[in-house]
């Protein structure tokens, strides 16, 4: 069985127009190793390029308010939340689903995604506000391929480093076998993406093993069971920064999940990349 080492580094907050690129090859320098996978957080690389939207702007309309405070606060709050093994704290707060705020997002999430995501607990079609202050959500990239190349090419131009770039997204790709999925879409090649809301309980319900999802790989031929490995040994590594949800950031801040500021995420140590050596020793 391979042993992977990994290494998660922290970096400063990335705000809408930094250059990523830059900050990655600084964080690495000194670090990395020819063959080393490099292990970069799309939410962090969607919040540098500005692929974010403001929902306080959002009118939402009927699907969008009904989903909000019926479907999010009685069905996820009770049967699917219980059926996918929510804790007492989450099954309360979706008891308790904002219907302003919610609906807003639930009518990104049907514009963005379509109702079957919107239908989904957590970061429909890979639509995310955690990490992000005020009223902000994170879109996923548009070609997260394209991206990993240029980050491999610069590390190998700057760094004289040959490594492996994945592009990897919270959101959970399911286990049952060797067959792979995810309510997510567009994931790697060999990840199937089908069914949103559906996919997701059947594989929390079924308590199937999960990892965060790989979107791509450059710089090596991965196949979809290494690569889930890689990415969620670097999920481990990485940590929730301000909070796995929105709620958890607003309860470490102590303000409402619409008043995080760029200043208060400035001071939590944020950790976008994740360095996963393989074959080395668990006590180097």
């Amino acid at each position: 069985m391979t042993k992977y080492y990994s290494l998660a580094v922290a970096t400063s907050y990335w705000k809408p127009g930094d250059n990523y690129t830059e900050k990655i090859i600084h964080a690495l320098e000194g670090k990395v190793e020819n063959g080393d996978f490099v292990v970069v957080s799309e939410k962090a690389l969607s919040t540098a390029l500005g692929c974010m939207l403001d929902e306080s702007t959002i009118k939402p309309n009927m699907s969008a308010r009904f989903i909000a405070v019926f479907w999010m606060r009685f069905v996820w709050g009770y049967p699917f939340g219980i059926m996918c093994g929510f804790g007492q704290r989450l099954l309360q707060r979706l008891r308790m689903y904002p219907e302003e705020s919610g609906s807003r997002h639930k009518q990104v999430a049907i514009e963005r995604a379509g109702v079957l995501q919107a239908l989904t607990f957590g970061s429909e079609g890979g639509i995310d506000g955690s990490n992000l202050p005020y009223s902000y959500v994170s879109l996923p990239l548009r070609d997260p391929r394209k991206l990993a190349t240029n980050l491999q090419q610069k590390v190998l131009q700057k760094l004289k480093r040959n490594v492996c770039v994945i592009i990897a997204d919270t959101d959970k790709t399911y286990r049952f076998r060797n067959f792979y999925f995810t309510p997510r879409p567009n994931p790697l090649k060999g990840i199937q993406s089908f069914g949103a809301v559906v996919a997701y309980i059947v594989g929390r319900g079924l308590k199937l093993k999960k990892s965060s999802t790989p979107l791509a790989v450059a710089g090596c031929s991965l196949g979809a069971g290494e690569a889930l490995s890689i990415t969620n040994i670097a999920d481990r590594a990485r940590g929730p920064g301000s909070g796995a949800t929105v709620w958890d950031m607003a309860a470490r801040f102590q303000v409402d999940i619409n008043c995080v500021t760029y200043e208060m995420l400035s001071k939590i140590k944020h950790k976008p990349i994740v360095i996963v050596r393989n074959n080395i020793p668990r006590n180097h």
